[in-house]
């Protein structure tokens, strides 16, 4: 079978940084890698465009890209991590008094992409369903996930105002607010969103980790806002913790 140059030396640049300890120079790639210098820079600024690496330059050095997490989610989403997770959503459904919606979800650039979806018994109307794709840094779901993540994807995700879009007037817009919220949702333990996406709902959600630390989705709570009281945020906090723990358990 005849090999494709370009495509054969993409995959050694992203295989050689998976296994490297942290991020690598140009020279350091073009060395290991036996590429010439000049197109190795072609090559790193070409996936860099497409989102697979990320550039430092304070350190001059390039890593993975958010476009690499995309397609482990995309293959780890598949049928084995939604079979897992269809039960315990229903189970974290019927454990709270409040009717809620139970989602699992995964970040697909700057959209939360939902994957599952579990209803109470009591209906509840929302725009979030199996497919559906909602701003990432409106969402429960999404900050759940950008929060877990390293700083500089972050970045790379949202690097400018540009990158923010609105729905109800709510949420940040813009890089400096969007680090702010991480930093204290991290700090709490899960996110919370209060009508940023449609008025009258809010919704907590916590990332699911993969053996690495590395988050690969997020498992989120919805709810009427007029159902919503500190106490059931206690409770639907826990609930929403002991389906993640469960989750992690079972896909590891």
């Amino acid at each position: 079978m005849a090999q494709v140059p370009a495509a054969v030396r993409t995959l050694s640049v992203l295989k050689l940084l998976a296994a490297a300890p942290g991020s690598l120079s140009a020279a350091v790639i073009a060395r290991k890698l036996e590429l010439p210098r000049s197109s190795t820079y072609h090559l790193l600024q070409a996936m860099q465009n497409e989102g697979f690496l990320t550039y430092y330059p304070d350190e001059r050095t390039w890593g993975l890209g958010v476009s690499v997490f995309e397609v482990g989610s995309a293959y780890l989403r598949h049928e084995p991590l939604e079979r897992l997770a269809r039960p315990l959503l229903a189970a974290l459904v019927n454990s709270v008094a409040v009717p809620v919606v139970a989602h699992l979800g995964i970040l697909q650039g700057r959209e939360t992409l939902y994957l599952l979806k579990e209803a109470p018994r009591k209906p509840v109307t929302l725009v979030t369903d199996i497919g559906v794709r909602l701003p990432a840094h409106l969402t429960a779901s999404g900050r759940a996930i950008l929060a877990a993540l390293p700083a500089a994807q972050v970045r790379a995700v949202f690097p400018s105002h540009d990158a923010f879009s609105d729905r109800t007037g709510r949420g940040p817009q813009s890089p400096a607010e969007l680090r702010t919220v991480l930093s204290d949702e991290l700090r709490a333990g899960f996110s919370f969103e209060d009508e940023f996406v449609t008025e009258g709902y809010v919704s907590l959600a916590a990332p699911v980790l993969d053996r690495s630390g590395h988050p690969t989705a997020s498992i989120a709570c919805t709810l009427r806002k007029q159902d919503y009281s500190q106490d059931s945020q206690t409770v639907i906090v826990a609930a929403i913790h002991k389906a993640v723990r469960e989750l992690e358990r079972r896909s590891r």
